[in-house]
């Protein structure tokens, strides 16, 4: 799997010395690297584009790298909102996502997701983008309010649905979420009001159309 990412990330990824920056900040304020691969990024990009989405909603915004990601695919009249536990990373992904150009774009609820999520549905919010890549005991919690707040034809895609393959059993040991995970892809793949497939790219993303 990490050769098969090494070799999809050396082909179809381009030096991004912006994205480099977030990396290197990320590590510089002693939090865990863990965010998308080069490509999970440029795939964002490019399903945000493809899929015309204006109204993005995030969940889980560490420093900033995949926000940044999911504003390329939208241009001058999208709109990010992004949901992070921490304070602290909130700012360092403000500062990364102005330094990229979007921070008109973009807007920071902190505390825990739930209740922002809680928030968002009393306020009437709709997005037509949904990007969750945070704890993965709640990914179906999220899942649950995602559709709540989704227009119609709306994408939800869901970051690290492999558990670096264990979820699949390439390794002995499974990972602290490989359970989850597989619960979750499963109520994924049956979901009544999604159309749904998983793609192994990075740590797998699940991408999944809103009936």
């Amino acid at each position: 799997m990490k050769q098969m990412n090494h070799y999809i990330d050396s082909v179809f990824s381009s030096q991004d010395h912006i994205l480099e920056e977030v990396l290197t900040s990320i590590r510089e304020n002693g939090m865990r690297s863990i965010s998308v691969s080069p490509s999970s990024g440029k795939l964002l990009t490019m399903l945000v584009s493809i899929s015309g989405a204006k109204h993005v909603l995030e969940i889980g915004a560490l420093g900033g790298y995949s926000g940044i990601c999911l504003a390329r695919g939208f241009g001058e009249d999208g709109k990010l909102t992004s949901l992070e536990l921490m304070e602290s990373y909130a700012e360092l992904a403000y500062s990364n996502l102005s330094k990229a150009g979007f921070g008109n774009q973009v807007s920071y609820m902190t505390g825990p997701a739930l209740e922002s999520l809680e928030q968002l549905v009393n306020d009437n919010k709709q997005f037509d983008f949904f990007f969750i890549d945070a704890d993965k005991e709640n990914y179906e919690n999220y899942l649950d309010y995602c559709i709540k707040l989704a227009e119609s034809g709306a994408l939800i895609v869901c970051d690290n649905v492999l558990a670096r393959g264990t979820v699949a059993g390439e390794s002995a040991e499974p990972a602290q979420h490989t359970e989850f995970m597989k619960k979750f892809n499963e109520t994924v793949a049956e979901h009544p009001q999604l159309e749904s497939i998983l793609i192994p790219i990075g740590d797998g993303m699940t991408v999944s159309k809103v009936k």
